[in-house]
């Protein structure tokens, strides 16, 4: 669970340092007063897009922090293992955005990107926008919420993999089958596998090739020079080198006569002579021999030409054009015996799509059983919710195809009658936004629980609804909170009285600077904002009155 979150020279937040428990924490404040930065802040260490504008004005850069409690989350655990990212066990997230809009993020201190922050947020945190039921129109949606509902994933996953690999192979098919467009391809197959086979060469063989190429485009300078450096080490003329390096072994020789310590000098100029005489016969053997052969350099040099030309028609390298062998080998191959290859994929072909129908079948049970229960659960939920009456069914529609659907054999469209007597029909088409909401929230409640994720944060759902279907939420709020932990931004006091733990965002300024601070509340605190929140401006003695009881129903409750 999230256990801290500091937040500095974020928006109008100088500095806070706020510390989580479990259970249901509830956030409120003034209208304007920033209560949904700490959810802007969560948002963006899970990943979301930085600019420059949540940096706090006069500031160079807003800095993130949050700490997470892991022991029950295994997979989070397991997560950072597989990235290299774990450290004893805990988890820290951290993202600085600077004022001129570049951002950097680390996780347990090590750099990390964009995908790695949402992956592992993925795995501890779960964040409900105010505008998040509008996702509930899409009938897409629908379908995943029930499938997460029913605890189907991976059931559905395996569908969607035979699926696809059906169509995967029927594409193979066609292009096996094609008619002219085959003759042609194999046309041009054999074309361009003749082209590399007479051209083309492995690593080891075009490496001399260049290097052969090299030297004959260089022979008449190569024999020239190495035999001018022949006459440098043992011409005529008295200055060649063996004559001077003998007359150099002669002077020593008679020196080391009155000093034997001068025996290894004589050595070394005697081994050096004998090696300059070695150097000398191999220059003149290499003078000798060089390739002057203008055959053999056009030869090669219209080789790496070919090669060249090859390279920029294939959009490869020279190097990797020998590679593309193989590949397209294979592929004549396979259209050449297109027959045999068809039998084999229609024969693969019909083995997927029984695995397919075994697969859509099993799902399809699990989906008629979840799809009974979730409209139950939902329907009391929506009477609880000031919808008395109200009902939701989930109806699935078979799909009439023959092919394979990633999806499934069914579609999913949630049905609904928010007033008794009425005809259940599509959500998208019935329901006004203020009832959307509170049908959104019934079907959160039914389907929360479902997943590891260790903490929730609801932004202001809890919008568009008061009186008795306010406390009502703020219960079912509560009791989710006995299983997980829960942040909740909220303007409603029946809300915040349900709280295990209450934070009050407040806005000070000096006329010249505008802050925003987050403040724990003891019982007075809570028993005084409750008051403001139900009171307005002025708080009255019947107020304050209210607000105790509040507190007390909730804790009592």
């Amino acid at each position: 669970m999230l256990t801290s979150l500091h937040v500095r020279h974020f928006a109008v937040v100088e500095a806070a340092e706020i510390v989580f428990g479990a259970g249901l924490t509830v956030v409120s404040g003034e209208t304007g007063a920033g209560k949904s930065l700490l959810v802007d802040a969560l948002m963006l260490l899970a990943g979301a897009r930085a600019d420059s504008g949540m940096v706090r004005a006069g500031s160079d850069r807003a800095e993130l922090i949050a700490e997470f409690d892991l022991s029950g989350l295994p997979e989070a655990r397991r997560w950072l293992q597989e990235e290299e990212l774990d450290e004893a066990g805990e988890c820290q997230l951290r993202r600085v955005i600077r004022a001129e809009g570049s951002s950097k993020a680390w996780i347990n201190g090590r750099a990390a990107n964009a995908r790695q922050l949402g992956e592992l947020a993925a795995l501890l945190i779960e964040i409900h926008g105010q505008h998040e039921h509008q996702a509930l129109l899409s009938r897409t949606h629908q379908m995943s919420l029930l499938d997460a509902y029913a605890g189907l994933e991976l059931a559905q996953s395996r569908v969607r993999d035979c699926a696809m690999q059906w169509r995967e192979l029927g594409a193979r098919m066609r292009k096996l089958s094609g008619g002219d467009d085959r003759d042609r391809r194999i046309e041009l197959l054999r074309h361009e596998l003749n082209e590399l086979e007479q051209w083309a060469l492995p690593a080891a063989e075009l490496a001399e090739l260049e290097a052969s190429h090299k030297r004959l485009a260089h022979a008449g300078r190569l024999a020239e020079g190495s035999a001018g450096v022949v006459e440098l080490l043992d011409g005529e003329h008295e200055y060649a080198l063996r004559r001077a390096l003998g007359r150099a072994h002669a002077e020593l020789g008679k020196l080391v006569l009155l000093d034997e310590r001068l025996a290894p000098m004589l050595e070394l100029l005697g081994n050096a002579a004998i090696e300059l005489d070695e150097a000398a016969g191999a220059l003149t053997h290499y003078a000798q021999d060089v390739d002057l052969d203008p055959e053999r350099f056009s030869e090669a040099d219209n080789h790496l030409a070919r090669l060249h030309e090859l390279s920029r028609r294939h959009r490869l390298s020279v190097l990797e054009l020998y590679d593309r062998l193989a590949p397209l080998r294979s592929e004549l191959a396979e259209l050449e015996n297109a027959g045999e290859a068809l039998d084999q994929l229609a024969a693969q072909r019909k083995h997927l799509l029984h695995d397919y129908d075994e697969a859509a079948r099993a799902l399809s049970a699990g989906r008629k059983a979840a799809a009974a229960r979730l409209g139950s659960e939902v329907s009391l939920l929506m009477t609880e919710l000031g919808m008395p009456g109200g009902q939701l069914q989930v109806e699935l529609e078979p799909i009439v195809s023959e092919e394979p659907d990633p999806q499934g054999r069914e579609r999913c469209e949630l049905l609904v009658s928010a007033n008794p007597g009425q005809p259940p029909r599509p959500l998208r088409k019935v329901a006004s936004g203020g009832e959307l909401a509170r049908i959104s929230l019934a079907i959160e409640v039914a389907t929360l629980g479902k997943d590891t994720v260790g903490s929730m944060i609801f932004d202001e759902v809890d919008s568009g609804i008061g009186g008795a279907v306010a406390e009502v939420v703020g219960q079912k709020l509560r009791s989710l909170g006995t299983q997980r932990q829960v942040l909740c931004v909220t303007h409603l006091p029946q809300v915040a009285a349900q709280g295990h733990a209450h934070l009050r965002v407040s806005k000070q300024s000096d006329g010249d600077t505008t802050s925003t601070q987050v403040e724990r509340l003891d019982e007075a605190g809570r028993r005084d904002e409750l008051a403001r929140m139900l009171g307005g401006v002025e708080i009255t003695r019947e107020t304050r009155a209210h607000a105790r009881q509040m507190l007390e129903r909730a804790q009592t409750a």
